[in-house]
């Protein structure tokens, strides 16, 4: 079944988990781009100089399909992946989850670790405020001013959100469309006389 939309976080939260002395502190953060990361992580070494590890995972593309994940020195397979895993079961995208360690003094071993690492994401994915986004497509059209009224009323009667426009002999407007309704809206405009569409982005 097509979806059009997708779940994420508004704003940043955060989660403490602690086991044996160790401290975990898990952060979600919405992201836009894998780039995010590195500005996230430059701001949680400057907080956390004394860490011992900043562990992450991050999911992004509104199909879900991109991810990333780092263990940051930990055995391999105990951190990243149990935070990224906390992501797949919450079905959540465009956020990166970082859990800050503080070592405590005594070894978890792995079972234990990939447990506090899970527990600390599912502390901070708690405390975030979760949002349904919806995938929309923008497109660019080209339309002469005789011809902008009919163009205007399709535009209102399906609810369509105006970006931008240019009012000329030829008018220019940029317009977003939920992808779901995107098939319909084109069929309508494309019976307007010499009207140009142009697809732009996916936001």
């Amino acid at each position: 079944m097509f979806s059009d939309s997708y779940l994420t976080v508004k704003k940043p939260a955060q989660g403490l988990f602690k086991d044996k002395g160790s401290k975990f502190i898990g952060y979600i953060f919405p992201i836009q781009s894998v780039e995010d990361v590195k500005g996230i992580l430059a701001q949680l070494k400057a907080e956390h100089p004394k860490a011992r590890h900043i562990c992450w995972a991050l999911r992004i593309s509104t199909d879900r399909s991109v991810f990333r994940v780092n263990d940051d020195g930990e055995p391999s397979g105990t951190a990243g992946k149990p935070i990224l895993n906390t992501l797949l079961s919450a079905n959540l995208t465009q956020v990166c989850v970082t859990v800050v360690r503080y070592f405590g003094g005594t070894l978890l071993g792995v079972p234990g670790l990939i447990h506090a690492y899970k527990e600390a994401s599912l502390a901070a994915i708690k405390e975030a405020e979760i949002i349904e986004k919806t995938i929309k497509d923008c497109y660019q059209l080209y339309v002469p001013y005789t011809q902008l009224n009919s163009v205007m009323k399709i535009l209102k009667d399906e609810n369509i959100t105006i970006i931008a426009q240019e009012l000329d002999t030829e008018c220019s407007l940029i317009i977003e469309v939920r992808q779901q309704f995107v098939l319909k809206i084109i069929t309508l405009l494309e019976n307007i006389n010499n009207l140009r569409l142009i697809y732009l982005s996916t936001l």
